[in-house]
């Protein structure tokens, strides 16, 4: 039996069933990583401590002890979200060598539902970028193609499902790091509402705008996750009280009567022609199970990227000064004081892209330019919010396209920060506002690369979400596509 074929709905039932093990099933995808992850480089490690975890799942199975929801799943994690005793680095030469003491509220909620964590995944450096390029482990390729990147910067968690090393992986999402990369690889990759996953754990990047949420094949597996990691933590003075209600229960509810505004400013300029067609494509089979369709304006989208790359660098710049060289950071050898020390273990730890952001972020908050910068763009940013609370009073989801390109080459972009920027274009409004947005598997291009179709809804209406994605993929075969196949 090829499990790598199967959903993590299918395994989670198989398990249950006991027509299959959580050793057999730990064993046979860490095998497929050994066997396939040298030239994809999805992974930076895996656990050591997987099969022994699965073995134990078994014994407590085979005796009649109680399991958890997942039990004996294996769920990859992006390796900027702390693993006890597993190494985490964000990608970065500054954590090459720290081993958390603990472990993330999500990862704990993971293996409190019995899935086993068999691995990290690569990623760009502390999460800055959208391809997986900046990486100190070196760059991810996508699966479809070894010539173009998986997106970024949870790629890793991304191209791994792609290539079935994994059935369900875990990213976070600043300004699309999800969702962007679930468009280039062809996977589903779901940012829940802001404060809905606790943060506790996360190595953070823009605190107001981070997210932790999962990847997988299809909404419904998803779902199932969602419905283990999602609730309040005492740990995050972020997290929202609000209930968490089952998010599979409702996936096979009727769309009659569901209104969802198609996002004008989503196709102007810059939006692939194939893109477009593929997104169009897709309101029809909506609208074929009832859903009522609507133009509607998002009117300062324009300004969504630059508010975002002044916001998330002035964070960055405040959250990344604690990597000093001081306690379990990389530090420089041959400082002969302590700010010298200080200053070459930040130039040898920080990759060019860390740096760049740490430097625009500071230089935003300083003495003279903070009201030029930084409150102006929070001001554009509760403008944006303004706009979907408005939307949102007229339709029930925010529909248009992930990404206005599918995945580009490796290279094509590294000298263009403007072109890698603008790579996040329709998803960043979504981190600014706090609300949820899923990506899904809508076609593939004439060139053979995925398309991505992106759903957004009201703050904690994950399960419209999750619902209208299944329902889509009741209907179409684009998520069951594998690379090559």
């Amino acid at each position: 039996m090829d499990l790598s074929t199967l959903s993590a709905a299918e395994l989670v039932k198989r398990l249950s069933s006991g027509e299959l093990t959580a050793e057999s099933c730990t064993e046979s995808f860490l095998e497929r990583i050994k066997d396939r992850d040298s030239s994809l480089n999805s992974f930076v490690s895996t656990a050591e401590s997987a099969i022994s975890a699965a073995q134990a799942i078994d014994e407590r199975r085979s005796t009649g002890q109680a399991v958890g929801a997942l039990a004996g799943l294996p769920v990859a994690v992006k390796d900027g979200i702390c693993t006890a005793g597993i190494a985490t680095t964000a990608g970065s030469r500054m954590l090459e060598k720290f081993v958390p003491a603990f472990d993330a509220t999500m990862v704990k909620q993971l293996l409190s539902a019995d899935a086993v964590v068999i691995g990290k995944t690569n990623m760009d450096e502390f999460a800055m970028g959208s391809s997986t390029e900046n990486s100190f482990f070196g760059v991810t390729k996508n699966p479809w193609s070894d010539q173009h990147v998986p997106g970024g910067s949870s790629g890793g968690s991304a191209a791994c499902v792609a290539a079935d090393l994994a059935p369900v992986s875990i990213g976070s999402d600043t300004g699309g790091s999800i969702r962007q990369p679930a468009a280039f690889c062809g996977i589903t990759g779901l940012k829940p509402t802001y404060g809905r996953v606790s943060r506790f754990g996360l190595i953070a990047f823009a605190s107001s705008l981070d997210q932790i949420g999962p990847m997988a094949r299809s909404a419904e597996d998803c779902g199932l996750v969602m419905n283990v990691i999602s609730g309040h933590d005492s740990n995050d003075s972020t997290s929202a009280k609000n209930d968490v209600p089952d998010f599979t229960q409702t996936l096979n509810d009727s769309l009659k009567g569901l209104r969802i505004g198609i996002c004008k400013e989503h196709f102007g300029e810059g939006l692939d022609s194939e893109i477009e067609s593929a997104v169009n494509e897709s309101v029809k089979v909506l609208e074929s199970l009832g859903a009522e369709t609507v133009e509607i304006s998002l009117p300062h989208t324009p300004y969504a990227v630059a508010t975002y790359y002044v916001i998330a660098p002035c964070e960055a710049s405040s959250n990344l000064a604690r990597f000093d060289g001081v306690r379990y950071t990389h530090r420089a050898a041959t400082a002969k004081d302590l700010t010298e020390m200080y200053c070459q273990s930040r130039a040898e730890g920080f990759g060019e892209e860390v740096k760049k952001r740490i430097m625009l972020g500071t230089y935003a908050l300083s003495s003279g330019y903070y009201d030029a910068y930084y409150l102006k763009a929070s001001k554009v940013r509760r403008m944006i919010k303004h706009d979907y609370d408005s939307a949102f009073e007229k339709v029930d989801l925010i529909l248009g396209p992930t990404t206005p390109t599918t995945a580009f080459k490796i290279g094509e972009h590294t000298q263009n920060a403007l072109a890698m920027y603008l790579a996040d274009i329709y998803t960043v409004s979504a981190n600014l506002a706090g609300v949820p947005a899923i990506s899904i598997p809508c076609g593939l291009t004439s060139a053979g690369m995925p398309v991505g179709l992106q759903l957004q809804a009201r703050s904690f209406d994950e399960a419209s979400l999750l619902r209208v994605a299944h329902q889509f993929q009741l209907q179409t075969d684009w998520h069951t596509r594998r690379p090559n196949a």
